[in-house]
């Protein structure tokens, strides 16, 4: 499969559309703070291995979903074509700028370890709102990955690959979850967008190489080999 590029980028696409957000719903499952203090610096002291468990969670979906990403922009090729590479590119930036954030989880923890409650909150935010942190690697960046999925699977939809309700999960499921206070309800919202994009990688698994080569402009087709 490594010699050819045709099965190998749709396999790949497809098994990260399955993985990367389902790792996500996962993490938030074995999060301690989803279900204990919300203060981090408390509930990850609960429990650190769940802790940790949790960060690499987050870490790997989320790198993952920057390389799914480009899965899904390679079926706009034909439809929606600039609304999928900008919306692709806003998800690449904001997915790999949030998985450098996770980097702070094990620092909270320490923190949460040595200082009471309320001076470890105060210590983590002096940390988090220098401004090489704010306007390096929040601002507005982590912000990009959660406004350009929903985005780039409108442009997928209206690519004609997916049905309405795809964008529309994803969207309700990822923005909803601003409405909320991270916690349980967290579990659902989360849940909900890896249904629709594990459905959506299923998809592209089951399309075939012909199908996924078709999207290449007729001068750049190879014949697909078996």
């Amino acid at each position: 499969m490594l010699n050819n590029q045709v099965k190998f980028r749709r396999v790949t696409a497809g098994v990260l559309l399955i993985v990367a957000p389902l790792l996500q719903a996962v993490a938030v499952v074995v999060d301690p703070g989803t279900w204990g203090d919300d203060r981090e610096a408390v509930s990850f002291g609960d429990n650190p291995a769940l802790a940790q468990a949790q960060s690499a969670l987050y870490h790997w979906s989320w790198l993952l979903m920057a390389i799914a990403v480009l899965g899904l922009v390679h079926l706009t090729r034909r439809r929606a074509t600039r609304l999928g590479h900008v919306a692709g590119g806003m998800s690449m930036i904001g997915y790999i700028s949030m998985s450098g954030l996770l980097l702070i989880d094990p620092v909270e923890w320490w923190l949460g370890q040595h200082n009471p409650p309320e001076q470890a909150q105060k210590l983590l935010d002096e940390i988090l709102n220098l401004p090489g942190v704010v306007f390096g690697f929040q601002m507005p960046w982590i912000f990009l990955g959660w406004l350009g999925l929903p985005l780039l699977t409108v442009a997928v939809w209206r690519a004609g690959f997916v049905g309405w309700w795809v964008p529309l999960l994803v969207a309700g499921g990822y923005l909803g979850s601003f409405a909320i206070e991270y916690g349980p309800a967290t579990v659902l919202f989360w849940g909900v967008p890896a249904v629709a994009l594990g459905w959506t990688g299923l998809k592209v698994l089951r399309m075939g190489d012909e199908a996924w080569a078709a999207y290449y402009p007729a001068r750049d087709r190879e014949p697909v080999s078996a």
